[in-house]
């Protein structure tokens, strides 16, 4: 309901107070925090994005927030998502959020939809709302997200965040480009990494989170120019900001229906031959080489292919660190035919993934290997609880 009726909205003598510093700006007005009123915002995640989005579309007085999560509070993700405390470790994010932002402004209607945004969900679930913000960190959610947003006629809020740089923009906007014409095409799996995985200043996302609640209040308000068209590009470390224009694609797909996203980006056929490719490397438990190494036996290397500020962080003992971006570009291969002087190979990592793709490509020059399943964080968790988990 971009153009409500604004005669049906009032606002209580209590809400005149909540908004007043909003309500005396010329370009809000009484109107203007109506309008907040009389809107519908739909959050897809809560995480680093949605946690500071839903804080400030909620203080703003936006009417009715939904929100779309499935996941639960883990400490891991406290240092970036602050719409969740620690008292919620292991509880279901949106009732988290739900929680806080009542907290904060009593006076919203928040719908919660505890379930994974699938194509045979999305639409009904994103159809009420006026506005969609897109706070997910995978490529097949975003292109689902955008193509439901264009199916159904809706603004899509986007932002997306990796170490020390966001991106955000508005698709699907008066006419504007929307998420295919940026990437027509997903990147192939594991080229891009996720926070989990490359890791992410945890200040980041509440910048990129805070232009995405603005660009919505600025849609809501018909105020302003959006960042339709306009790719805002922020890198935190040099505190800089970067714009690339966006057109509508004339030779684009026409957009008829929601499709198998997961399909579409290809994750299936990656899990297959992920999934061959484990089966065609051995493998070893924690418990395996615990015994080894207990034996004494020095007959092995054991290979941490993780990155050096991981080996930091924690490490098996006897480990030697060759990451696995060295191994790819040929030197770290050279290394390793050192290390080993006849020994056998055990290669580890984090969860096992990153260690079967090294030994993948050892293979491939006659290294053979065995990979140490669960990594680090099932040496951590069964094996000795002193060395942290991250």
């Amino acid at each position: 309901m971009l153009n409500p009726n604004l005669d049906e909205i009032q606002l209580t003598k209590e809400e005149y107070g909540r908004y007043s510093r909003h309500i005396i700006l010329p370009e809000v007005g009484l109107e203007g925090q109506k309008r907040l009123k009389a809107s519908s915002v739909l959050c897809i995640g809560t995480g680093g994005l949605g946690s500071p989005l839903l804080l400030y579309l909620a203080a703003a007085g936006v009417g009715r927030i939904g929100i779309v999560d499935f996941d639960i509070v883990d400490s891991s993700n406290l240092h970036r998502q602050v719409i969740h405390g620690t008292s919620w470790v292991g509880k279901p994010k949106i009732e988290s959020a739900k929680s806080r932002i009542l907290e904060i402004n009593p006076n919203c209607q928040i719908d919660l939809y505890e379930t994974r945004l699938t194509s045979e969900n999305a639409l009904e679930i994103i159809k009420p709302y006026d506005i969609v913000v897109d706070g997910t960190d995978n490529f097949p959610t975003r292109y689902l997200v955008n193509d439901a947003c264009v199916l159904l006629d809706k603004p899509n809020v986007y932002g997306s965040i990796l170490r020390f740089e966001g991106q955000a923009t508005v698709f699907n906007y008066e006419g504007g480009p929307n998420y295919r014409d940026l990437f027509p095409e997903p990147p192939p799996p594991g080229m891009v990494p996720s926070c989990a995985e490359g890791g992410v200043l945890g200040i980041l996302p509440g910048i990129i989170g805070l232009i995405q609640a603005t660009e919505t209040v600025k849609i809501i308000l018909g105020k302003g120019n959006t960042l339709s068209g306009r790719l805002l590009l922020y890198n935190c470390l040099d505190m800089t900001f970067r714009e690339l224009k966006l057109r509508p694609n004339p030779e684009r797909p026409v957009i008829d229906k929601l499709i198998d996203y997961e399909q579409f980006c290809g994750i299936p056929q990656a899990r297959e031959q992920e999934r061959q490719s484990k089966m065609e490397i051995s493998e070893m438990t924690v418990q395996e080489l615990k015994q080894l190494l207990d034996s004494g036996k020095d007959a092995f290397v054991l290979l941490d292919v993780r990155n050096p500020n991981e080996y930091d962080i924690a490490r098996i003992p006897g480990s030697t660190l060759v990451p696995l971006p060295e191994i790819e570009k040929g030197p770290g291969v050279e290394k390793v035919k050192e290390l080993l002087n006849g020994h056998q190979l055990i290669a580890h990592c984090k969860m096992g993934g990153r260690s079967a793709k090294a030994l993948a490509i050892l293979k491939d020059v006659g290294i053979e290997g065995v990979n140490l399943k669960g990594g680090i964080t099932a040496w951590s968790r069964e094996i000795d609880s002193s060395i942290p988990e991250y």
